[in-house]
């Protein structure tokens, strides 16, 4: 039999993931979150590290049981961005196993950065919407960067919108990551505090430290939904206006938006309203494809293997 299967590996500071894709559809997709302590906001390298290597062999029995074909390739994430000297430990992890796999069933192995499976899980379906030259956005836990061919053209000059939103979120006895939970909160409640300033914008760029530094000093003080309400009121004004004077720089109309923080269904619905005059053509794939997967780097290896 033919083989016509590729397997994808991705092992972020999130999330362990593992899919396999066909030359036509997504077939397997599994993840499990890394467990972070109760009050902490993330975890070390060494710590991600060991849980991944922990996690893989679990997440594999669990593959062998729904899948039996053969496979064509394998794919993993090796490091966080398509550039000289990026570089995390975490993803040691899947580029051994996929290493391995590969060896062992004598197929190709094929390296891709996090942030390149990100945008392409963010554009699986969207061929049709999107055109050749487009501005593509990478908000994730940690991760605020607007790219145009992968050069960085905007984004946060100090810390992301998804380390604002799981501070505040940990901050307020939530676990971490916290930015779902909160998204929740933020689409049912219907006012908001006023006590936070606008985040300023300038050449699509970002300081948020002292949005963040605001929100922790109100913590104690606000109500908690209307606080959270007005966290993603004003990350969704920035992010808006991020995305004008990036489109106004560059000339370009069409934006897709990828990432953890991009799967928010409060910040997509305000995005959406903002542009409902055509203005910017805002793109933002299957909100399931959006955080953390090894869905993109699976669909990566297919077109290196196949196109």
């Amino acid at each position: 039999m033919n083989k016509k299967y590729v397997l994808g590996i991705d092992t972020s500071n999130y999330k362990t993931s593992i899919a396999i894709v066909s030359r036509d559809e997504i077939i397997i997709d599994i993840r499990r979150f890394l467990e972070v302590k109760q009050g902490e906001r993330g975890l070390r390298q060494s710590e991600a590290l060991f849980q991944h290597v922990k996690n893989l062999p679990e997440m594999f029995e669990t593959l062998n049981k729904d899948f039996n074909s053969e496979i064509e390739a394998v794919a993993c994430s090796f490091r966080p961005r398509p550039v000289v000297g990026s570089y995390m430990p975490c993803f040691l992890a899947g580029e051994s196993f996929a290493k391995s796999i590969s060896a062992f069933l004598k197929v190709p192995c094929f390296a891709f950065s996090h942030q390149e499976g990100h945008i392409a899980a963010a554009s699986y379906g969207l061929e049709d919407k999107l055109g050749e030259d487009f501005i593509a956005c990478h908000f994730s836990g940690g991760t605020c960067e607007l790219l145009h061919d992968f050069e960085i053209i905007g984004g946060t000059k100090d810390i992301s919108f998804g380390q604002v939103l799981d501070r505040a979120g940990v901050a307020m006895g939530m676990p971490f990551p916290a930015g779902e939970e909160m998204d929740e909160i933020a689409c049912r409640t219907s006012s908001t505090e006023k006590l936070l300033t606008s985040i300023k914008v300038k050449d699509a760029y970002v300081n948020l430290s002292g949005f963040e530094s605001q929100i922790q000093r109100n913590i104690e003080s606000a109500d908690r939904d209307k606080l959270i309400k007005e966290i993603f009121d004003k990350s969704a004004d920035s992010i808006s206006e991020m995305l004008k004077q990036a489109g106004n720089c560059t000339g370009i109309k069409d934006i897709l938006l990828s990432g953890g923080v991009a799967s928010s269904r409060y910040i997509r619905n305000r995005l959406r309203s903002d542009f409902a005059d055509g203005s910017l053509n805002i793109l933002f794939g299957d909100s399931t494809l959006s955080s953390d997967n090894a869905v993109g780097i699976a669909l990566l290896g297919r077109k290196r293997l196949w196109d």
